[in-house]
């Protein structure tokens, strides 16, 4: 099976579906209850800093796309819940993109080091980045 998104054919394969299982897993969330209407990312506070919109985001993982690791979205996300208050399904769309953060401490990417930090970049880095980098440190 394959579709067709933003101009490129993505095939989905077994890997794929191990992939969104791996996120549903972790997140605890029914991603595939998702229908994209868009309302997480009109709510969303972050989108202007955000590479992906949380929907975009939300597709890719229903697609099986590890692509969306790559993202900076994940670490933007503020957690402020304004996505699953808005979500008509009932999605916490803050759960999934802490389970692709989760997902890439779990592998030993560094997103962050915060020996290379300045003390002005720390003032303005998302609290929830720092705190998803520690944890692969005390877990």
């Amino acid at each position: 099976m394959s579709t067709l998104l933003a101009g490129r054919v993505i095939r989905i394969s077994e890997r794929n579906g191990r992939f969104s299982e791996r996120v549903k897993a972790l997140s605890g969330e029914e991603i595939d209850l998702c229908f994209q209407c868009g309302g997480c990312s009109s709510a969303c506070p972050m989108t202007s800093q955000m590479d992906l919109l949380p929907s975009k985001v939300m597709r890719l993982v229903q697609l099986g796309e590890e692509a969306v690791l790559k993202s900076r979205t994940p670490w933007i996300c503020s957690t402020c819940f304004n996505c699953a208050a808005r979500c008509p399904r009932g999605i916490d769309i803050a759960n999934v993109m802490e389970a692709l953060r989760q997902m890439l401490l779990r592998s030993k990417f560094d997103h962050l080091k915060l020996e290379t930090v300045g003390r002005e970049e720390l003032r303005e880095i998302p609290p929830i980045a720092l705190i998803s980098s520690l944890r692969k440190f005390t877990s």
